[in-house]
């Protein structure tokens, strides 16, 4: 009988311990951590392709407007009234702004205090598959290189994931078409080419595109790291505010440059000529190797659409 008592308090003692240390080695390391259903992921996403579909960005319509009132090619003058016109209709009507609805590309920050009952990639594919079944955006995903048969969904996305500090998820989200993506490119300079080096490298892959990319474009620039760093930070600038600069004096002092000499190449809108051939260049950088200079280009039609929302 003493033998039970004592088997019975020995457990009880392993029990309380157990307890102990789930409360301050499970439990209180967790006390901070938000937790959130895969679900508003989803509905985010769901909403966010819709959207973005739908309507432009009050920025871009307005830089469109501007871009009219200084073109002096009449041709270019009315094909940029077309614009105008296509995303009001649009906005008024809940209808596409183009055709190409895009691939979805997904830039993700997830603070390291949230945790996510759930696999988050699945619930932002689950956000793109029913944003597109119920906005009526065409899915243009195809699962092969070579075979070539849609997914029906567009599905999957491209998604980036970087782990940061808190307890929040930021999504940059954004309808990638395929005619822009097409007219990119990425080259690896020497480093003795320097800045007339990159500027020539964008200004010919802006001529030679032409029409092609549908301008007036927004060009993104991402210079160093390496090959694949340089064409996400080409990405990434094509998605930053309109009308942000670069803190870095000389990347500001490009910026500006090409702008006036993307301008001066007169491409014009939808390429007819004229002198509204880009809206926008935002370059990032990042270091690199030195023996190497890396830069892509990543070109955005002038139907840009993307959005950023923290959850």
């Amino acid at each position: 009988m003493q033998e039970k008592v004592n088997l019975l308090f020995i457990y009880i003692i392993i029990e309380i311990n157990m307890f102990v240390w789930y409360y301050y080695c499970v439990n209180k390391e967790g006390e901070h951590m938000r937790n959130l259903n895969p679900e508003t992921i989803t509905n985010i996403v769901k909403e966010s392709v819709i959207k973005i579909n739908y309507e432009l960005e009050d920025s871009l319509v307005s830089l469109i407007r501007k871009a009219k009132q200084n073109e002096t090619n009449n041709i270019a003058s009315s094909i940029l009234d077309d614009i105008i016109e296509n995303q009001e209709i649009a906005k008024k009507g809940s209808i596409p702004l183009c055709q190409d609805t895009g691939l979805v590309v997904v830039f993700m920050e997830i603070g390291r205090e949230v945790y996510v009952d759930g696999d988050i990639y699945d619930a932002i594919n689950e956000g793109v598959r029913l944003g597109y079944s119920e906005g009526y955006l065409r899915k243009s995903v195809v699962n092969h290189p070579f075979n070539r048969v849609n997914t029906k969904d567009n599905t999957p996305a491209i998604i980036h994931t970087k782990i940061v500090p808190g307890d929040k998820i930021k999504l940059k989200i954004a309808s990638k078409g395929g005619g822009s993506e097409n007219m990119s490119n990425v080259t690896m300079l020497t480093p003795t080419e320097g800045i007339e080096g990159v500027k020539k490298l964008v200004l010919d892959t802006i001529f030679n595109a032409g029409g092609k990319p549908c301008p007036p474009i927004i060009v993104g620039v991402g210079i160093g790291g390496n090959l694949e760093k340089s064409a996400l930070l080409a990405k990434e600038a094509i998605l930053r505010e309109l009308d942000d600069e670069s803190e870095d004096q000389t990347i500001k002092q490009l910026e500006q440059d090409l702008y006036k000499e993307i301008n001066d190449l007169g491409v014009g809108p939808m390429g007819v000529g004229g002198n509204t051939t880009c809206l926008a260049v935002k370059i990032n950088y990042f270091p690199m190797h030195i023996a190497s200079l890396p830069v892509a280009i990543n070109i955005q039609c002038h139907s840009s659409r993307h959005t950023e929302v923290i959850v």
